[in-house]
């Protein structure tokens, strides 16, 4: 059916439309037209998400400087369900006889929920999908297969960088199941497809990490616009997955297991000069030319971008101290020894950013500007040894990663020791973010419009309070029921 929602034409694919969802598009629409930011909850089951999804695609209709509606869920379950509601509103769309450009919308998820590799795909674990993906796929592994015949690569992966990468995905609206039967059907890889569709599509829905997680956004979301309408639907707890994509926990096992990450790094390290010394010439030559380590990375680099640091830090060189291979393990095996004595001690304690970075700049005998830099380093040496697999050194990863956080923020966070954590029964270091308006501050800054929704949002002046931000629409929306409700009373004592 067509509406009109003060002046905007709007198609919604039902025949019928409650009162709710006609002014949940009213304040909708005003957000838009302000250029702001908003806040809106309305009720579980009354049709949030077709609302919002048949309003922004008209917006963009009769709008074409607004840029791409970016949908963000929490699960994969609820990814197919705004798949599945964006389906009947392109479906509609196309129905009507108003003017405008196709829908065309893609989701995006792990490897695991996209991978057709015959061989791949039989696993069952995000980290085994993905270290095997980026194994076949890696650019030196691809680079050794044209020589050696033996060297195994994929298919999929070959045949879309052969071919996908310069074709625009056709119009439609694409579910899992969608990209998959497109990727068997042209030999391409849906994954890396579904990246590169972003490029394209005017609708993209993914899980809140890609925009919220600063290591995974900045390498897969970076592409998009300020123009972009961004949505964190089922937002009521948007400041919990703040906190949790920048905090840190190293129990003793992943300490001791980062360790033995330092000590294969170093045989590697020592494999490649008796074999290609020039490769870590090259390394070093470039990080003292102060060439930024993520340039060159293709769409199957395994490397991760770096935590949440402010962007001129990204631009300074790498210090002295760490541009060698050798001097940067032994700057990371300092840092590694000093946290090992820290997880012997018997009595729980917590302390600020600030106190504790003090404390291991003077154990290690190192500075807070070779510690910003440490996740960036670590990256820079997996490609220069070319790690196929780096989820083998995930614990040092987690070092590197609590490191750059340390020396990045003064304030939002503490240090915590648990000398027996309830979870992991260990004794655990923690770097635990306090202030969920540190990951969601680069997101209202990048963007022109971010709708936080959500069926329970109530009381609406938190959220504003909890991630620092001005929406310049708050509203909240009752259910419109057929008969009036029966009011539950529960009596606790008789006469």
């Amino acid at each position: 059916m067509k509406l009109d929602v003060d002046g905007l034409p709007v198609i919604f694919p039902y025949d019928s439309v409650y009162p709710e969802q006609l002014e949940y598009m009213r304040e909708l629409k005003r957000s838009l037209d302000a250029k702001g930011h908003a806040l809106l909850e309305m009720p579980t089951g009354t049709g949030k998400t077709v609302t919002l999804l048949s309003l922004v695609t008209s917006y963009q209709a009769e709008h074409p400087e607004v840029g791409k509606l970016v949908y963000c869920t929490r699960t994969v379950g609820e990814m197919e369900k705004v798949m599945e509601e964006l389906g009947r509103v392109s479906k509609a769309r196309k129905d009507s006889s108003l003017p405008g450009p196709p829908i065309t919308g893609v989701c995006l998820t792990s490897r695991r929920n996209l991978c057709i590799h015959p061989q791949v795909s039989k696993n069952h674990e995000r980290n085994s999908v993905d270290a095997k993906c980026r194994s076949l796929t890696a650019p030196w592994v691809r680079e050794k297969a044209v020589i050696e015949q033996d060297i195994e690569t994929c298919a999929y992966y070959e045949g879309f960088d052969r071919e996908g990468v310069e074709v625009t995905l056709p119009e439609g609206v694409y579910s899992l199941d969608d990209l998959k039967s497109f990727g068997r059907e042209k030999g391409w890889c849906p994954y890396f497809l579904a990246r590169h569709a972003i490029l394209s599509s005017s609708v993209i829905v993914f899980n809140y990490q890609y925009l919220l997680d600063p290591r995974i956004s900045q390498l897969v979301t970076k592409s998009l616009q300020k123009d972009s309408v961004v949505v964190f639907d089922e937002a009521h707890n948007i400041d919990n997955v703040c906190i949790e994509s920048l905090s840190v926990d190293l129990s003793k096992r992943v300490v001791d297991a980062a360790a033995g990450n330092i000590a294969e790094l170093r045989r590697r390290v020592q494999s490649v000069k008796e074999t290609d010394m020039r490769r870590l010439e090259d390394e070093y030559k470039a990080l003292v030319e102060g060439v930024q380590l993520a340039t060159g990375q293709t769409a199957a680099d395994t490397s991760l971008a770096p935590p949440l640091i402010a962007s001129e830090a990204l631009e300074e060189a790498i210090p002295g101290n760490i541009r060698k291979a050798e001097h940067f393990l032994s700057f990371l095996r300092r840092i590694v020894d000093f946290m090992k004595v820290l997880l012997r001690q018997e009595e729980d304690w917590s302390e600020s950013p600030k106190a504790f970075l003090h404390t291991l700049t003077a154990e290690t005998v190192t500075d807070k500007r070779a510690l910003k830099h440490v996740y960036s380093r670590l990256n820079s040496l997996f490609r220069t040894l070319e790690v196929e697999s780096t989820d083998a050194f995930t614990p040092i990863s987690f070092v590197a990663d609590l490191c750059t956080l340390l020396a990045a923020h003064s304030s939002g966070f503490v240090v915590l020791f648990e000398a027996k954590d309830p979870q992991s029964l260990q004794p655990t270091l923690k770097l635990v973010c306090l202030d969920a308006s540190i990951a969601m501050a680069p997101v209202f800054e990048r963007f022109d419009w971010v709708v936080i929704t959500s069926g329970t949002l109530s009381p609406l002046d938190l959220y504003p309070k909890l991630l620092r931000f001005e929406p310049k629409v708050s509203a909240s929306f009752k259910m419109t029921l057929p008969r009036n409700s029966v009011l539950p009373l529960i009596v606790t004592h008789g006469d």
